[in-house]
């Protein structure tokens, strides 16, 4: 026995293609997706530093210990002491749960930034759920692209 899913298509809808009896929704350009962060999302990583943070992820999960992933392990490591890289999903609702990092980062001097969908963090970690937070640690396979990602983010204007 299979479970068949139906799904209702609105005509009005410009993302979904009918195709020869056959739906294709076409993929949220990161302009469309910037439409719905929160007002705290600041500072948002560009196109080209979102894709380098994503890239960065793909690196890190080969290494289990180096990307601690979700809002309470993201929360208890950056409080016990550990250091990288920040990402925060822009788009997180309620704000509530997680408006208190970014703080603890800047006290901390860990460099963050936000990225405008956690569906895409959660399918740079290859996982099919999104995630909130994520910490990446340095490591000597992804050194390189580590510094380089660290380096933009010195450069981002962090809301004081």
């Amino acid at each position: 026995m299979v479970k068949v899913k139906l799904e209702h298509t609105d005509e009005a809808d410009t993302s979904i293609k009918v195709i020869e009896n056959v739906t294709v929704k076409e993929e949220e350009t990161y302009d469309d997706k910037l439409l719905f962060i929160n007002a705290i999302a600041k500072p948002m990583a560009g196109k080209k530093l979102a894709k380098k943070c994503y890239k960065l992820i793909k690196k890190a999960m080969k290494h289990k210990t180096y990307l601690r992933n979700g809002l309470k392990d993201v929360q208890t490591r950056l409080r016990k002491g550990e250091t990288g890289i920040c990402i925060f999903a822009g788009d997180v609702t309620p704000v509530d749960i997680m408006c208190h990092l970014p703080a603890v980062c800047e006290e901390k001097g860990i460099p963050y930034t936000y990225t405008p969908s956690r569906a895409d963090l959660g399918a740079a970690m290859g996982v099919k759920r999104g995630t909130v937070a994520l910490l990446v640690r340095q490591n000597e396979e992804y050194n390189d692209l580590y510094n380089e990602v660290r380096e933009e983010l010195a450069k981002l204007n962090v809301p004081v």
